[in-house]
């Protein structure tokens, strides 16, 4: 059991190394207002001066001390020289001439003898560390006092409540100190040390009020009533401390502090024990022996040592899991550069093949959010562009004035008794032409998602790009540069899809059989329709664009102008002319359909082909190529600074968590019980 003190004071000390609370050790945190005897009671623990002392805010920075016992002077040196008993590592300091003394942790090797230096250098580390203006910092003061006069503890002070600031102290100091002790006693291992004077009414303490937030239960809070020699005549603080005002779970301990004229008058703290030993057998002699200064520095171990005890197997768990983890972070940052050509390789391969990976479904990280990769493609090919295609009316945009006024510019001067073929070629041709902006469209789709893809294995797959950002936007470069290559040959080859139908209007097609049957169909259904039956589509009322077979006669007075001739008024179309346009209609939307499914077919083959096949095949040779170069190497090979500082940083929190661990596990299962 007397172990477990000094094994968690060396604990502190291996993650003070690193400059990072990853681990809530157990400690004392000692909290109470301004002048309620903080100080007395933390010195008298010591039984030395070494504190600072001073009207308002004294302490304002937190103050870690740790209490470590050592054999007297006269025990060490016989050990030195070999006489005597053996002392342990906690209680022999070879070098060291003096019975006590301390040690901060930002001066290095150097020894305090003189406990009035350990105060000029606690005011002076304070000074640098919060500046002049009496304000606060949440930096603490690491402080080690080696005496065998002390017991093993481990205790935090923290500046006193306040309630109005005073002098130059920020407004709000009174937030920013509670904020402080919260930070301190949220820790669940910490043990609250709770000093309130016997002459206020506990009622009104800051320091329960605190304690009370963070621990309701009372689990982890003691109390200490001090300056129980100032209470008004008459008057004693009993009932307060058998519990029965307020009930404290761990104890409540009353203590006598020094007087101000006591501190001026250097009464040493021995003759201050005694006499409070004296007045508590005046005053509470049935709580002398549960009461005092020397009582309270052993219940404070005693309570330590059984806290450290509960917390120690939820510690070691602890430590054990974070080195897991910075384990894999630090395997996640690679080992330093040495051989660069080997590296520039291994990461370049591995980013192609993600790449193609991606596309072809098998890639290692597989997003559940979105599509990606190949999926996003094919969704593109069948969703999009299909859909798309599908949505085209085959006669859109096409009435049926424009398929008359087309048949009519076909046949000249004179009346067609047949529908001309060439009306039909340039009305198909301007439907097919529609069919060209979608495919575009959908070569554009999918080289965004040929450009998105990089950015995915950037992010997920290639973790080794992190550690070198010029190598990662090298190779955004190339990929970008190979895509924008290849997008105008791809553009170039879909368009000419499009302009291969244009090109030639195949009336021969093996789908087009039925186009001879078209006209008879018509016709025959146009005879039942003259006869009084229903006639095959709706009848449509159409502008007459041309001018109409005869005019007004005009009156005596003007004079007859046909270009000036009056707007042709709307009329049903005739017989012929509505079996010539549904013809026209029929035969197109035939061939449309025979053109788009072919077009709907051969743009993804075609996008596939020139672009995303093109790329996966060419893409490890381009970025070989263009920067696997000597004079690259080790340009595109330097470390990010934060990726270096970062892999530093978890080196060293690891390394600290391995000593840790092997701190805790010197500790026996006899140690514990």
């Amino acid at each position: 059991m007397e172990t477990l003190i000094p094994t968690i004071n060396r604990l502190q000390e291996v993650f003070l190394t690193v400059g990072a609370e990853v681990i809530q050790l157990p400690q004392i945190v000692v909290v109470g207002s301004q002048s309620s005897g903080k100080s007395s009671v933390l010195e008298s623990l010591v039984g030395r001066d070494f504190l600072p002392r001073g009207s308002g805010i004294v302490t304002r920075r937190p103050l870690v001390l740790q209490l470590v016992n050592v054999a007297p002077l006269q025990d060490r040196l016989k050990s030195e020289n070999g006489h005597g008993v053996k002392q342990n590592a906690q209680s022999s300091y070879p070098g060291v001439k003096a019975e006590e003394w301390g040690t901060f942790l930002h001066c290095k090797n150097q020894i305090f003898a003189d406990f009035q230096e350990i105060r000029r250098e606690i005011e002076a580390e304070t000074e640098r560390g919060s500046g002049d203006n009496k304000g606060i910092t949440p930096e603490p003061i690491y402080l080690k006092i080696f005496s065998p006069k002390v017991l093993n503890l481990t205790l935090v002070d923290l500046p006193g409540i306040t309630k109005v600031p005073v002098g130059d102290q920020p407004e709000d100091i009174e937030a920013q100190v509670q904020e402080m002790i919260l930070s301190f006693i949220s820790n669940p291992n910490s043990l609250i040390l709770t000093v309130s004077p016997a002459n206020s009414d506990l009622a009104t303490s800051d320091a329960l009020k605190l304690a009370r937030e963070v621990d309701p239960d009372g689990r982890r809070t003691l109390l200490v009533v001090s300056k129980l020699d100032l209470m008004d005549a008459g008057t004693d603080a009993l009932e307060v401390l058998l519990g029965r005002v307020i009930p404290v779970r761990l104890g409540i301990i009353g203590v006598v502090n020094r007087s101000q004229h006591d501190i001026n008058t250097q009464k040493s703290l021995e003759d201050t024990v005694r006499d409070e030993h004296a007045f508590l057998q005046r005053h509470y002699p049935s709580l002398a022996s549960r009461a005092g200064s020397r009582y309270l520095a052993k219940t404070l171990s005693r309570l330590l040592m059984h806290h450290i005890r509960d917390c120690l197997p939820e510690l070691k768990t602890r430590v054990t899991v974070l080195s897991a983890q910075y384990q894999a972070r630090l395997n996640s940052y690679g080992q330093p550069v040495e051989d660069h050509s080997a590296t520039l390789l291994q990461i370049v391969t591995k980013f192609a093949s993600d790449y193609c990976n991606t596309i072809e479904g098998t890639a290692r990280y597989i997003q559940t959010s979105e599509l990606c990769g190949g999926a996003r493609i094919c969704y593109i090919f069948h969703e999009t562009f299909g859909r798309t295609l599908q949505s085209i009316d085959p006669l859109g945009g096409l009435t049926e004035l424009d398929i008359l006024t087309a048949i009519r510019n076909a046949t000249g001067p004179r009346p067609a008794l047949f529908v001309p073929e060439v009306s039909f070629e340039l009305l198909v041709k301007r439907q097919i032409k529609r069919l060209e902006e979608p495919s575009m469209r959908c070569v554009e789709l999918v080289h965004e998602e040929l450009q998105r893809i990089i950015q995915h294995c950037s992010s997920y797959s290639t973790q080794e790009l992190i550690r070198f950002p010029k190598l990662h936007d090298s190779i955004v470069e190339v990929v970008t540069g190979l895509l924008r290559k290849r997008l105008p040959v791809t553009n170039e080859m879909v368009h000419n899809l499009v302009a291969i139908e244009l090109a030639y209007i195949n009336t021969k097609h093996p789908d087009f059989t039925d186009a001879a049957q078209v006209s008879a169909s018509v016709n025959s259904q146009q005879a039942e329709a003259l006869d009084g039956g229903k006639r095959w589509k709706n009848e449509k009322v159409t502008e007459e664009r041309i001018p109409p077979a005869g005019f007004g006669s005009p009156s005596k007075s003007q004079a007859i102008n046909l270009l000036d001739s009056a707007m042709p008024v709307s009329r049903k179309l005739s017989a012929k002319e509505q079996r010539d346009c549904e013809i026209i209609q029929r035969l197109i939307k035939c061939y449309f359909l025979i053109v788009r499914k072919s077009i709907q077919d051969s743009v993804p083959k075609t996008v596939m082909h020139f672009l995303v096949n093109f790329v996966k095949e060419h893409l490890q040779s381009e970025l070989v190529g263009q920067l696997y170069k000597q004079g690259l190497l080790q340009e595109l090979l330097i470390e990010s600074q934060d990726t270096a500082q970062q892999r530093t940083e978890v080196a060293q929190m690891l390394e600290a968590l391995k000593k840790a661990n092997n701190i805790i596990s010197e500790m026996r299962e006899t140690h514990l019980w």
